[in-house]
């Protein structure tokens, strides 16, 4: 069987105690760490910059994912890549010029992300795939944590796997959104490989370490 990532992601836990958190996460064998990164105008909340990721990047070697929710994501790209995040990915709904975006993420040498809403179609990578190291496809409405999965996702998330293995393609397919021991098999059977969890890893009230392993044994881990 194909060995799932699992992605935490700071935006459930608790800011008052990250560094410890994330040392948990790590611990409880976390692969990297989902950062979401939001401005206010491209989604309604607003949560961390690149200080934050420099500081994380002080306190855990798992690589971090800067997701960045935000309107004009190029004027934030070096920063938060000087920051030390270890991949940087936009959305296809908030880049207009994506092909410049794609590229100025990999002259910077970090791995180029790249997200879809839920209303947004899979078709939408077929131009820039070649560019990608990664395909993130949200599972609800990006902007809040602990939101309910959106079903009617499934599908486009069959879509995305088919459309890379068609190419023969090595990004990666990670899925964000409503992620916890009921939905993670389902979107690993539709084709993920990495899944981001807020919620579900943070929340849990037995604690990090037993959100982490309620989701690895719904994977047969």
């Amino acid at each position: 069987m194909t060995r799932v990532a699992l992605a935490p992601s700071i935006l459930s836990a608790d800011f008052a105690r990250l560094g410890e958190q994330v040392a948990e996460v790590e611990a409880a064998g976390a692969d990297r760490i989902h950062v979401d990164v939001m401005d206010g105008r491209f989604v309604p909340n607003i949560t961390i910059g690149p200080v934050v990721v420099r500081s994380l990047r002080r306190v855990t070697r798992l690589p971090l994912e800067a997701h960045l929710m935000i309107a004009e994501p190029d004027r934030h790209l070096e920063a938060f890549a000087d920051a030390g995040a270890d991949a940087l990915t936009v959305h296809v709904e908030g880049a207009v010029h994506l092909h410049r975006t794609l590229e100025s993420i990999a002259k910077l040498g970090k791995r180029v992300g790249l997200a879809l809403n839920p209303a947004t179609p899979a078709a939408m990578l077929e131009e820039v795939l070649p560019d990608l190291d990664l395909v993130l496809v949200m599972t609800v409405d990006p902007g809040f944590g602990g939101q309910e999965f959106i079903a009617s996702t499934l599908p486009k998330v069959r879509r995305v796997r088919e459309l890379l293995d068609r190419v023969r393609s090595e990004c990666e397919l990670e899925v964000d959104g409503g992620i916890h021991p009921e939905t993670a098999p389902l979107v690993v059977d539709a084709g993920a490989r990495v899944l981001v969890a807020g919620s579900a890893v943070f929340e849990d009230p037995r604690g990090v370490r037993a959100g982490m392993q309620r989701l690895r044994a719904s994977l047969g881990g």
